[in-house]
């Protein structure tokens, strides 16, 4: 089992931007992929960041291309998921998230989840 603990979330307003940690602990050397999903109000769960552990090689969903970068500290086990030029349709609970499935890494199949975090952007 992994262990996910967030932190980063708050409020700020249209244009500025925040950084969100995931510190993981536990059976680490069985993730393959880690990701972070948002759910805002009345609708479904988006993947919107993820990362191939070992390989490096990320995704990112249409919505914040070019806006969010995910990123992993080895040393401390963390993952980094830093937004910039936020608008109000960002707001939403994030959540980090850890994939010990095996296969193709892309938004499915993730085994961990942390309790998320709200980030809320106002205009």
């Amino acid at each position: 089992q992994v262990q996910l603990v967030e932190s980063g979330g708050g409020s700020v307003q249209a244009g500025g931007s925040l950084r969100l940690s995931c510190a993981a602990s536990g059976h680490l050397s069985s993730v393959n992929c880690m990701g972070w999903f948002r759910q805002a109000p009345g609708k479904g769960r988006e993947g919107i960041a993820g990362i191939v552990l070992g390989v490096g090689r990320t995704y990112y969903a249409d919505s914040v291309k070019g806006r969010f970068t995910i990123s992993l500290d080895n040393a401390k086990n963390t993952m980094y998921l830093q937004m910039n030029s936020l608008r109000p349709e960002d707001t939403a609970q994030y959540y980090c998230a850890a994939r010990r499935s095996g296969g193709y890494c892309d938004w499915g199949f993730y085994t961990d989840w942390a309790e998320g975090t709200q980030v809320t952007v106002s205009s």
